[in-house]
């Protein structure tokens, strides 16, 4: 009995030791884990500075053309010939399309013999006139007939001109809506036309800011579409109504577009210059985080580890942010001058975070960067 006993006793203190063994094992790994830090993450850094941005106010707005119609049948008629391509630009008075006018030439064959009849009748009844052989009411009706026929053959050629189709004004053509030997009635659409230079962008401002807007005020209008640049403009019209549902106050401004790179319908960024300028601080946009809960970066600066040993890591910082120009953003609030703030690569940070900076390839920070930068 006694030496069973000894047996579940040893047993027993056995597998404490090796309960002992394995926690003590567990602990120094834990110690290990905890002791281990990632290397510092790669990362490009900017100076924050201090700079004078003109004050803007931001709106979306969309591109409408100066003059915009589409081309109908004025009158019905088949399709004889269409002197047009689409897409392509044409010049004021130009002919898009000829409809079938031979029934109305053939109309205006008889009425010109009518007129001419009428115009001889005239002649001899005058002279019969003037000789008193007539009455005047004789005189009074050819004179009549003679401008009625003349009346007849100016509308077969009014008919005849109108069924020649012209560009009213120049612009760009649109897709060509009808074919060769197509039947048009009146008002069937031929073709969209669009004068595109210069074009309207119109956006709208909150009514509280009505009272900083003026007729000649700046814009600057650039659309993603686009990428890279920038046209600038002036307001030239302004709503007289605000609108009941937005509280917004609809302006209308004027920019050119030579290249014609600017089509109806796009979206457009409209920055309305105020003229005062602010003090922001300029970074790319690169360096912005930007989160639902709030904008930050991240700025790197002497952070000291558990053990109370420096070394260059990372805090976050909260911004707030207000306007953008190429490829800077203006931040008003959170960063002070002089800060060093990481330029790229902050998707991927954490707070605390130790960073190794190499600046040796910097991202976009231009005012007007060009289309090959982006």
């Amino acid at each position: 009995m006694a030496k069973r006993m000894i047996q579940v006793l040893a047993t027993a203190a056995l597998l404490l030791a090796i309960l002992g063994f394995v926690k003590v094992r567990q602990s120094h790994s834990a110690a290990q884990a905890s002791a281990f830090q990632p290397p510092p993450e790669a990362v490009t850094t900017i100076v924050a500075r201090q700079e004078k941005w003109p004050a803007t106010l931001a709106a979306i707005g969309t591109i409408a053309p100066v003059k915009g119609v589409t081309v109908s049948a004025d009158l019905p008629g088949t399709v004889d010939r269409i002197a047009f391509e689409s897409g392509k630009s044409v010049r004021e008075g130009q002919v898009l399309v000829d409809l079938d006018t031979r029934q109305e030439r053939a109309q205006l064959a008889a009425a010109e013999a009518q007129r001419d009849l009428a115009r001889l009748n005239f002649r001899r009844t005058q002279e019969l006139f003037n000789q008193g052989v007539i009455s005047r009411m004789e005189y009074d009706r050819a004179t009549a007939d003679q401008r009625q026929t003349d009346a007849q053959v100016g509308e077969i050629r009014a008919t005849i001109d109108r069924k020649t189709i012209r560009a009213p004004f120049s612009g760009v053509l649109g897709l060509r809506k009808v074919n060769l030997g197509q039947y048009l009635a009146a008002g069937n659409e031929i073709v969209p036309l669009q004068s595109l230079d210069p074009v309207y962008v119109n956006f709208g401002i909150p009514q509280q800011s009505a009272g900083q807007l003026r007729i000649g005020q700046n814009v600057r209008v650039a659309t993603g579409d686009v990428a890279g640049v920038e046209f600038r403009g002036r307001v030239t019209a302004v709503d007289s109504v605000v609108d009941e549902a937005t509280r917004n106050l609809q302006v209308q401004a004027t920019v050119g577009n030579p290249d014609g790179k600017l089509h109806a319908g796009m979206f457009a960024q409209v920055d309305l210059m105020l003229g005062a300028t602010r003090s922001v601080v300029a970074l790319p946009a690169s360096a912005i985080n930007y989160a639902p809960y709030g904008d930050s970066v991240f700025i790197v600066s002497e952070l000291k580890d558990q053990k109370g040993q420096p070394y260059r890591g990372l805090r976050q910082q909260f911004v707030k942010l207000e306007g953008a120009r190429g490829d800077q953003v203006a931040v008003v609030s959170g960063i002070n001058p002089g800060d060093e703030v990481v330029s790229s690569g902050g998707f991927k940070l954490r707070n605390g975070a130790a960073v190794q900076v190499n600046n040796k390839i910097q991202p976009s920070n231009s005012l007007a960067p060009r289309v090959e930068e982006r």
